[in-house]
């Protein structure tokens, strides 16, 4: 399966379309989400020219020596800010940790709002000075995207247009750049991501720099996706699944590791992970708890659903 063959959907019909198209364009993403769980997404907002900026700066950074990256991991932040290395963080279920490293850029409130005190600053990159601004740059884009998204997505579960807007305000999400290096030895059981679902709401993924993501479909196969640069792939995390008592389901996907001939190439990958406030109730809306569908979760909020799951992948002991 490539990206061709995943429903693909047009923003600008939502955001700038009439009647029509805006309702076309909530049904075909609702039914994607109920059985796919993943939509490629044409007109985000999101330019060629910033993609390609922003992935030539994070090359640059993972390129520096170790010993520089190396300062750039601030302890106590979970990898939620800044640099974590190699091996860090594994799937949920898993103790082996993933053949990658990566850095995180978090939110940045400038409207005066009392959350900013739950958020630490952003970590900043002395060598390379585009990195923190087309990182940035970049966070606001697929920002606003994601919330266009949320905003059909609330439509399509009968609810207000802008039921998420307040949620996602200044919300606790993440820019996250890999860097999925050079396999040099066998790896044994480790990959580059094992199988695993995204933590947060909804996630919008830039075209990476190589093959290697794969999605469980509903037929329990894995198929292939391959990111076309001027199309973002959206799909749900585990707190929409929640919040819709699983009525949109959280797709498992995972990256593998290359054919062996292509173990000295790196891939580079930067997804943006919408998440809400977190004191956000990810208790199961009304809406999608019915007979046929009984309530499968507990409540508990954005804040503390995080919490577990980081401590459940290794980055918070």
């Amino acid at each position: 399966m490539s990206l061709t063959t995943i429903p693909s959907i047009d923003l600008h019909d939502f955001v700038h379309g009439n009647a029509e198209k805006r309702a076309a364009f909530v049904k075909a993403l609702g039914e994607a989400y109920e059985t796919v769980g993943f939509v490629a997404v044409k007109n985000h907002g999101l330019s060629d020219a910033l993609s390609a900026d922003l992935y030539a700066q994070v090359q640059a950074f993972f390129q520096l020596p170790q010993a520089v990256k190396d300062q750039y991991e601030i302890a106590g932040l979970a990898g939620q800010r800044g640099y974590t290395g190699f091996g860090k963080e594994h799937a949920k279920g898993r103790n082996t940790g993933d053949l990658k490293e990566f850095f995180q850029f978090g939110q940045t409130v400038t409207d005066g709002d009392a959350v900013k005190a739950e958020y630490p600053d952003n970590v900043q990159v002395q060598e390379l000075t585009d990195f923190n601004p087309k990182a940035l740059e970049a966070y606001r884009t697929l920002e606003s995207a994601g919330r266009h998204m949320l905003r059909a997505i609330a439509l399509f579960l009968g609810l207000d247009e802008n039921y998420f807007d307040a949620k996602i305000h200044n919300g606790n999400s993440i820019l996250r750049a890999i860097h999925y290096g050079p396999i040099t030895s066998e790896p044994k059981d480790a990959v580059r991501a094992a199988e695993h679902e995204d933590i947060n709401l909804i996630t919008l993924l830039m075209g990476a720099s190589a093959d290697g993501l794969q999605i469980l479909n509903k037929n329990n196969d894995w198929v292939a996706v391959t990111a076309l640069p001027e199309q973002v792939v959206v799909n749900v995390g585990d707190m929409l699944q929640r919040l819709t008592n699983n009525r949109l389901r959280s797709t498992t996907h995972r990256v593998v590791n290359p054919p062996r001939e292509q173990w000295g190439n790196s891939r580079y990958s930067i997804p943006f992970f919408l998440h809400p406030r977190s004191s956000m109730p990810l208790d199961c809306l009304p809406e999608c708890v019915t007979a046929e569908n009984p309530l499968h979760y507990e409540p508990i909020t954005a804040g503390a659903y995080l919490d577990e799951r980081l401590r459940e992948i290794g980055l918070k002991k």
